[in-house]
């Protein structure tokens, strides 16, 4: 991969770029080049600029990655926006899968198979993720949530 990458065949994914500085014991800055003003080897810090994210193909959702890549298909939690009319809707998980939303501003309406429910502000709604579930905003004020996915192996 390294040499793909010196070659220039190939670009490398935020994912793979951590895992090189982990694998090096470096801190993601001191691979691209920026510098750190103190070093802290028992906190790691992730600048906004190398969170990845994920938006949705109208632009009306956005899932900021919070949670590191080795976590992927275990627990994974993301920083929610949902635009007005925007929707997150999502095929089941593996079975056991559950999902954490707490709404931080507006309200988002959450759909887990055949139920749905209304969540506002500060509350929090814990539903099965190994259905269909679909999280959206039908209000008229963007909204704000914290998610957290529990995903348990097959």
């Amino acid at each position: 991969m390294l040499s793909q990458i010196e070659r220039g065949q190939t670009n490398p994914t935020l994912a793979t770029i951590w895992n090189l500085t982990q694998a090096l014991g470096l801190e993601l800055t001191e691979l691209i080049g920026a510098t750190s003003s103190a070093r802290h080897p028992g906190i790691e810090v992730t600048p906004a600029s190398f969170t990845p994210q994920i938006q949705t193909e109208d632009g009306l959702c956005l899932l900021r990655i919070l949670s590191p890549p080795h976590a992927v298909g275990g627990v994974e939690w993301y920083d929610l926006t949902v635009l007005p009319g925007g929707s997150l809707a999502s095929e089941p998980h593996n079975r056991g899968a559950m999902e954490h939303l707490t709404v931080r501003q507006g309200e988002l309406t959450v759909t887990s198979a055949d139920d749905t429910i209304v969540v506002g502000t500060d509350a929090t709604a814990r539903y099965a993720a190994d259905a269909p579930h679909a999280i959206r905003n039908v209000g008229e004020v963007d909204a704000k949530a914290l998610l957290v996915v529990v995903i348990r192996p097959h």
